[in-house]
């Protein structure tokens, strides 16, 4: 039983990580309708900005508060250059917009930082932690990912009470009926791309700080999506539910049921497991269901 909470708590810990990546994408569908596949290049754009300030001698507070600048001038281009553009179009051109981003901050990120692997340390304790007698060991700093993560989810609940808030799920619903009641769709889109450019930050540093930062990340950035597909699209606490589940479903996978396939399950339970929801059901957990008429 130790070992097996022991295995437990350790995925719901990686999940937690899992949920830092798709409240990322979670704020920018619910902005613009269309799932945001430059979210995890967003992740190690926003990391190698992070560490490159940090390699050149600033502090750690001033390098977060130059990276978010670098992230709000990044969503201004964006809604520039790309999104201004495409307004009331098909949510696959969005999508498909959205993947010449990624590769292209991908490139840009790494042509300006390079794409060695770079260890950092930015002062998360890492000591383990015992309880129950020394039974079971907890990585400390899983629950400081697991505090940030709250704390980011705290913080996202509240913003979408706000003015903006609503404001953002106006221009999910129907872009042209937010534009004729005066909400300015481009200003929505800049805020909205610099707050998910904001959870990036966070989540590259937690990922960067277990595992270095380099351009692996991005792939890892992916499997926020079985997250959303059970938590659903357009839920920010579906996006910290799905996470947990996925977490620690393919970890107790992996320690009891990859042995009978010869291991290694860990890399695609998350998505049989996403599949298997999809004909259960399409939304997800929390988001919402989609009625209509034929």
């Amino acid at each position: 039983m130790a070992f097996f909470i022991e295995v437990l708590i350790g995925g719901l810990m990686a999940g937690v990580m899992y949920s830092l990546v798709a409240l990322g994408f979670v704020l920018i569908f619910k902005a613009s309708g269309v799932f945001n596949f430059a979210q995890g290049a967003m992740v190690l754009f926003a990391g190698l900005f992070f560490v490159g300030f940090l390699q050149k001698g600033v502090p750690i507070w001033l390098s977060i508060i130059l990276t978010l600048v670098v992230m709000a001038i990044l969503a201004f281009v964006i809604e520039r250059l790309v999104l201004r553009h495409l307004v009331n179009q098909e949510g696959i051109i969005l999508f498909m917009a959205t993947i010449g981003v990624s590769y292209f901050i991908d490139g840009f990120g790494q042509s300006i930082w390079g794409s060695s692997v770079t260890a950092f340390d930015v002062g998360i304790p890492t000591d383990p932690i015992f309880i129950m007698d020394g039974e079971i060991l907890i990585q400390s700093f899983d629950l400081w990912a697991a505090l940030v993560a709250g704390t980011l989810l705290a913080a996202l609940v509240v913003f979408q009470k706000t003015r903006i808030g609503r404001a953002l799920r106006a221009v999910a619903d129907d872009h042209q009926a937010a534009q004729s009641v005066g909400i300015p769709l481009n200003v929505i889109w800049i805020i909205v791309w610099t707050i998910a450019g904001m959870v990036a930050l966070v989540a590259g540093v937690m990922w960067g700080s277990k595992l270095g930062m380099q351009p692996a990340i991005v792939s890892l950035a992916l499997k926020a999506l079985p997250v959303l597909i059970l938590g659903g699209f357009t839920s920010v606490p579906g996006a910290i539910i799905g996470g947990l589940i996925i977490g620690a479903g393919e970890k107790l996978a992996e320690v009891y049921i990859g042995p009978a396939f010869g291991g290694g399950i860990e890399n695609w339970f998350a998505y049989v497991l996403a599949l298997g929801f999809l004909l259960i059901r399409p939304q997800g957990l929390f988001g919402e269901k989609i009625i209509e008429r034929v």
